[in-house]
């Protein structure tokens, strides 16, 4: 299989991703070849840390989609982009997937348009993998659309669901949409007609969540409108990250808690790890024709290298294709 790489998006520059890009190579024979898109001169500096493979590839691009870009706006004016050009090759048949550290605006809007979505789904989400005490929820939007209409939040569900079943073996997975309330009538107009739709599809839909719902294995599938998505996404990062930090402190402030911290290090090690990007790699962009992973902005080698796992596997179980269908069957 054929993975191409965004390499001029992340916060670190291509080098990262180029490294990244080689580790997945030795880790996974599967990859048939690695496309490196982006600036020539660029990646062929970050190439000589390397090895030489036969299964890379340099494509080139000149001109680079930055964080700050407005997306859209962006994509007309620079024709050239690394990343519009990634999605050429997906959409012209010369790679099977593409996997991208960059801005998550700009993948959106050139995925959507030069792939297209499913039929039956009018936009794609960003589906997260959140790690919770007693077990992980799958949360979109996670940031790919920022306004959305009552049945986009009920396609967001149907990609949930089966996401959730085809990909992470779940049998009848839980399917909730954040609230304020519980209560049916709760929440804004949007929701409560969103609520409505949700309750009319083939889930199993659980109704609604609340915030302090998401970390109780209330729900499988946690369906949310991008705004929301990406501020629990966010917010759920930095307190994991705060809160290691506040215990490390706390354990250091004297030595019957650093005896303390040096007999559970192996606890929090296996706590830490779960909430690790290196782990969990990326997020796929769900309800395209083809697969599209999206790292972290701030993606080292190893979260790139799990990325590149993440849509070889997506190729190989023919993700996409079972999206489709079993969103054909639940819309029908």
């Amino acid at each position: 299989m054929r993975i191409a790489v965004d390499v001029m998006g992340g916060d670190h520059g291509p080098a990262e991703a180029v490294a990244g890009a080689c580790k997945a190579l030795e880790e996974n024979p599967a990859i048939t070849q690695v496309l490196l898109v982006g600036q020539p001169a660029t990646i062929k500096s970050a190439l000589c840390a390397h090895a030489e493979t036969d299964r890379l590839r340099i494509v080139p691009a000149a001109d680079v989609l930055t964080m700050e870009d407005k997306p859209v706006e962006a994509l007309r004016h620079k024709k050239d982009t690394s990343i519009a050009r990634a999605v050429a090759l997906l959409k012209e048949g010369e790679a099977d997937a593409l996997v991208s550290p960059g801005n998550t605006g700009g993948i959106v809007a050139a995925a959507t348009l030069g792939l297209r979505t499913i039929e039956g789904i009018d936009r794609p989400a960003l589906a997260a993998v959140i790690p919770a005490p007693a077990n992980e929820f799958l949360l979109l939007d996670a940031g790919a659309n920022v306004e959305c209409k009552p049945a986009h939040l009920a396609q967001f569900a149907v990609l949930g669901n089966t996401y959730a079943t085809e990909v992470q073996g779940k049998t009848q997975p839980r399917v909730g949409l954040l609230n304020v309330g519980s209560e049916d009538v709760k929440g804004t107009e949007m929701i409560r007609e969103a609520h409505q739709l949700c309750r009319g599809l083939n889930l199993n839909f659980v109704g609604n969540l609340e915030g302090r719902d998401l970390f109780s294995n209330h729900a499988d599938v946690v369906v949310t409108d991008g705004f929301v998505g990406n501020i629990v996404l966010k917010t759920t990062e930095g307190l994991a990250a705060g809160l290691f930090g506040w215990l490390r402190e706390a354990m250091e402030e004297n030595p019957k808690r650093q005896l303390g911290a040096f007999l559970t290090k192996n606890a929090f090690r296996s706590i830490q790890e779960r909430h690790d990007p290196d782990i969990l790699g990326g997020a796929p962009l769900l309800g395209l024709r083809q697969p599209v992973i999206i790292a972290h902005g701030n993606a080292r080698a190893a979260a790139i290298a799990k990325a590149l796992a993440q849509a070889a596997t997506a190729v190989s179980q023919k993700l996409t294709q079972r999206i489709a269908a079993a969103t054909e069957a639940l819309n029908s």
